[in-house]
């Protein structure tokens, strides 16, 4: 797809319905993890539910309603909890990135040091079938996720944001093969959205308003499947 064709601001849209099953520490949701260059905005869409952060503020919660829209920025360490029916439609900066992995979960850092024994951990196929449905292994991430952010959290109520240091060292070292990767697709989507926006701005300073009767209108298919994600169901749209 062409810049002139990318979804507005090259964003990427998901409808997210979050898990409601009990993790280790009872709360009932998705799995706690950062992004380390992408923006993520949530709507709240049905149900109710929780926002747990951990960032350069320490631990904070937030209530999730109805109609409601919060987003937080690259390195806000994050878990949403479901108390009923929580439906949430996710808007994510960087259409692409997220999607070609930029995210770390906070499992352990016995797990996040090896970055062969992070990758087996936080992937749903198992080549030892220990897990006989896509579920049991997504609910398996995401209770490994919930041990090592309670450990976070309970470094950072004793030592302060500085505490999240050593993570964030660790999340940039197992994103670190990557890096060509994306910014390739950060060049070929956000920045060319974002440059044919300043070429049209000149043409129109200039007094050229030739691409407007280029204008069209664009579809994408509806989504027909759920896949199982960090957080919970994901229909993602393919814009």
């Amino acid at each position: 797809m062409t810049a002139e064709q990318a979804f507005p601001g090259a964003i990427g849209v998901t409808g997210l319905q979050v898990y409601d099953s009990a993790a280790p520490d009872g709360g009932c949701g998705g799995s706690p993890h950062i992004h380390l260059l992408c923006t993520e905005g949530y709507i709240v869409v049905a149900g109710s539910g929780r926002l747990q952060t951990l960032d350069s503020a320490g631990f904070a919660q937030m209530p999730l309603r109805e109609r409601d829209v919060v987003w937080f920025t690259p390195g806000t360490i994050h878990r949403v909890l479901n108390d009923g029916a929580l439906r949430i439609v996710v808007i994510m900066q960087n259409a692409g990135l997220p999607e070609a992995g930029d995210s770390v979960l906070t499992f352990p850092p016995d797990v996040l040091a090896d970055h062969a024994r992070y990758a087996e951990a936080a992937s749903l196929a198992r080549s030892d079938r220990v897990f006989a449905t896509d579920e049991a292994a997504a609910m398996r991430r995401r209770d490994l996720a919930v041990t090592g952010f309670g450990a976070l959290r309970k470094e950072v109520a004793a030592e302060g944001p500085a505490a999240l240091s050593d993570f964030y060292a660790a999340a940039a070292a197992l994103v670190a093969p990557r890096l060509a990767d994306w910014e390739r697709r950060w060049r070929a989507g956000p920045a060319a959205a974002a440059e044919l926006t300043g070429r049209r701005l000149a043409a129109l300073q200039a007094g050229d308003w030739a691409h407007l009767t280029d204008a069209k209108v664009l579809a994408g298919p509806a989504p027909t499947e759920q896949r199982w994600g960090m957080c919970g169901r994901l229909t993602t749209y393919d814009l």
